[in-house]
């Protein structure tokens, strides 16, 4: 049987940091405890004791949580409503996560690119796109911290900042922050909702980085009197959530398991970030250059000579795959043709090694 290609384009935690006997004991447990209600229609909103746990750690009435079926349906749902009250661009950084992009394109929606450098979003950029018509956009889509697909962190200042333009421009904001738990190293700064006060910043985020992504939990902090009419807007989308797998997450959390399990997340994928440079820095070419996330599952190469989409198809030859740049962009932009994301959370470290040294060789 040949062996599976490398993947540095999975961006999923690898098998073994999942912890599935665990969550089979909880999923037993609760449905023992809960009985047939767990199995039936319930709240849009979610678990009650999952929205609970949240709105403790986010410090806001539980009331403004909805779980969501994963992230990305959430987008669906925030999306759809933002572009129905205020129709017109949607902001996005560039690069941003390849989803997002494809599911604005599909209802028609213009999607306009604020560029960044290695810190991240540009504040500079986004005033300057705010200030080129009067016509504000309906939202800003940003991932600020360990952002996919370029493993950049935006620094407390850039976020100052980004907190006042919108302010100054009552600008919508939905901050995704699937990542931010996943730090191997360095301070967290606050987040952009911390800062705001979640008046116009929703917060999301998601246990599929912290604890499992098959459970497809994900959740929404929403602007006070808003959560109302989220929750509807998911009612009427799939009627009800899974609660089973909404009550297994809760049952983790209640047993005292969710830092423990975070921590050896975090142990397996610093290893496997630290293999991924230290195979970049022995064997990359000097024209290349790439970046050193604190956390999170991806950095961002920059080959230099436009070549990334032909790269890719030597190496799927060689027995190694990535995501090109381009895909991070609006299609067709012309953005991205010398970048690419590597993934390194879910090889091991030694596939990690070789896969490196496979991809260098083809740069060579």
């Amino acid at each position: 049987m040949p062996e599976a290609p490398i993947s540095f384009a999975r961006g999923a935690p690898a098998l073994e940091l999942i912890p599935a006997a665990e969550l089979a004991d909880c999923a037993h447990a609760v449905a023992l405890a809960e009985g047939p209600r767990l199995f039936a229609y319930g709240p849009g909103g979610g678990y009650g004791p999952l929205r609970e746990w949240v709105a403790e750690r986010h410090r806001v009435d539980p009331g403004r949580v909805v779980l969501t079926v994963g992230g990305l349906l959430g987008f669906v749902l925030f999306s759809g409503e933002m572009l129905a009250r205020r129709p017109g661009r949607v902001l996005v950084e560039g690069p941003t996560y390849d989803r997002p992009l494809k599911i604005l394109a599909r209802e028609g929606t213009e999607i306009v690119v604020v560029p960044m450098d290695e810190e991240g979003l540009d504040p500079e950029a986004l005033e300057a796109e705010l200030a080129r018509t009067p016509e504000q956009p309906s939202f800003l889509y940003t991932i600020p911290t360990f952002q996919n697909p370029s493993g950049r962190t935006l620094p407390s200042e850039r976020r100052r900042r980004v907190v006042e333009l919108l302010e100054e421009h009552d600008l919508p904001v939905l901050e995704d922050d699937p990542y931010g738990l996943v730090r191997y190293e360095g301070t967290a700064p606050p987040t952009l909702h911390e800062l705001e006060g979640g008046g116009r910043v929703t917060y999301t985020s998601s246990f599929s980085k912290t604890v499992a992504p098959g459970l497809r939990t994900g959740y929404f902090v929403l602007p006070a009197g808003e959560a109302g009419a989220f929750e509807q807007r998911a009612v009427s989308t799939y009627i009800s959530p899974p609660f089973l797998a909404q009550a297994t997450i809760a049952e983790f959390l209640a047993r005292g398991r969710f830092e423990p399990n975070l921590s050896m997340v975090k142990d397996g994928l610093r290893g496997r970030r630290d293999a991924m440079l230290e195979g970049l820095e022995r064997a990359a070419p000097a024209r290349a250059s790439w970046n050193r996330p604190e956390g999170g599952y991806f950095l961002w190469l920059d080959l230099g000579n436009g070549g990334a989409a032909e790269l890719l198809g030597r190496a799927e030859a060689a027995g190694v795959t990535f995501i090109a740049g381009r895909d991070f962009f609006p299609y067709g932009s012309g953005l991205g043709r010398d970048s690419l994301r590597l993934a390194f959370s879910y090889e091991p470290v030694d596939r990690i090694a070789e896969g490196i040294s496979r991809l260098a060789g083809l740069l060579a």
